[in-house]
């Protein structure tokens, strides 16, 4: 019954240390990589920061896991998400693989329905959203779109022209693209 509360003082000191050191590493790697490497930009983005916090627990809890290996383990970690983010800035299709594009989910007063399943959204979530942003009506509201990193952009009204937002935005169903 001991062995729940308290192994030892030897496998507390372990942890400490361990986790100072594992941690200030980890630190050290993501100031060098850039500030990309925890950015929320996409679900790519996100599945390195959880896959990272994996690794640090991995390495302060697990006695089989050595400091060395947890070190390399998030330079391998951070290594690929540079690759990986390096080569989707260059090529579209890379970029295309790892985020995705943003989906217009309500334009011009309506909600769009084929676009609202796709995504997996309600219309409720919609108007939370347009609310979230501190506007009364939906007819406050241009345009709401899901982001590749899962956040919802509301574009308010008489934001529309050549210089739109919405410009890189493909709307499903008869047209290709908003105009404006």
């Amino acid at each position: 019954m001991d062995m729940i509360f308290f192994d030892s003082w030897q496998a507390v000191w372990r942890t400490g240390i361990l986790g100072m050191l594992a941690y200030a590493s980890l630190v050290v790697l993501l100031r060098i990589s850039g500030r990309r490497t925890l950015s929320k930009m996409n679900a790519f983005d996100l599945v390195v920061t959880v896959a990272l916090g994996s690794t640090l627990a991995s390495v302060i809890l697990s006695k089989s896991v050595t400091l060395s290996q947890g070190v390399v383990a998030f330079a391998l970690l951070i290594g690929m998400q540079f690759i990986v983010t390096w080569t989707s800035v260059r090529v579209p299709w890379v970029r295309q693989i790892v985020t995705g594009e943003p989906a217009l989910l309500f334009y011009q007063g309506q909600c769009l329905p084929t676009a609202l399943k796709r995504a997996r959204v309600t219309e409720e979530e919609i108007r939370a959203a347009v609310r979230s942003n501190g506007m009364a009506s939906m007819d406050e509201a241009h345009a709401v779109v899901l982001e590749t990193d899962g956040s919802f952009s509301v574009v308010p009204q008489g934001t529309s022209g050549e210089a739109s937002s919405l410009s890189d935005v493909v709307r499903p169903g008869r047209y290709d693209r908003p105009n404006g």
